[in-house]
């Protein structure tokens, strides 16, 4: 049976490879992006690297201070030279779907700013088509039920998201999430249009076509793939 959270933190170490002095980098949310905060961290207090980084969540920020990171609000940064995250599930085409810890907001904003995004996952995160996990939409308290009404035209369940005690669960941005469980999704493209059109909805989690690099990590090896480009030096998924 594959280690995963081995395979996740082999996965880290490599992509943390690409991290250099006097970067400004973006910080992942969720359990591998973890592992590249902790090694960002251990390369800094042993071998002395130097970089601006800023955190997707508040849960990313509270684990780059206690390792020594220091932090800049988003906010403060007009572009990151890299980001790297992990993702709920990814597909060949590297598109992707991200946000089921809640910061899928911060991490579109970090992702938009990046000269270079790089995703890490383990084994059970590679699917041919996405929908397997649910989708996330975070949505502005205000908007919560025109937006549930909108999502209800899919017909498939579209699920407010509770905390583990049973209160709703609220993100960063004072927002909440409904989680829509597709199953399969045919056409990630046209979905994701119809989800930026309906005024209340503040990010969903497909990220289609802004990762550049997967690190992928298994349990004797790590695979590094990146995204092809085409004759004109285009990335073929962004010039479909």
């Amino acid at each position: 049976m594959p280690d995963l959270e081995a395979q996740k933190q082999r996965a880290a170490l490599k992509a943390v490879e690409e991290v250099r002095d006097d970067m400004v980098v973006g910080l992942g949310s969720g359990s591998t992006a973890a592992y590249a905060v902790r090694e960002i961290g251990r390369r800094m207090t042993e071998e002395g690297l130097k970089l601006t980084a800023t955190a997707t969540s508040s849960a990313t920020g509270a684990l780059a201070v206690s390792v020594g990171i220091p932090l800049r609000p988003m906010g403060d940064l007009g572009k990151l030279d890299l980001v790297i995250d992990g993702a709920d599930e990814i597909d060949a085409q590297f598109r992707a779907i991200k946000g089921g810890g809640g910061a899928l907001f911060r991490e579109r904003i970090a992702a938009a700013a990046a000269s270079q995004m790089i995703v890490i996952v383990d084994s059970s995160k590679l699917v041919e088509r996405l929908g397997r996990f649910a989708l996330p939409v975070e949505v502005h308290p205000f908007a919560l039920g025109v937006v549930e009404q909108r999502l209800a035209r899919y017909g498939v369940p579209a699920t407010l998201r509770l905390r583990a005690d049973g209160t709703v669960f609220w993100t960063d941005q004072q927002a909440h999430i409904f989680d829509i469980s597709f199953g399969k999704i045919s056409n990630p493209d046209d979905l994701a249009k119809e989800l930026q059109a309906v005024p209340g909805i503040l990010a969903h989690g497909l990220f289609l076509t802004l990762i550049d690099k997967v690190v992928v990590g298994l349990d004797n090896k790590v695979d590094v793939l990146e995204r092809a480009k085409n004759s004109e030096g285009v990335d073929d998924a962004q010039a479909n």
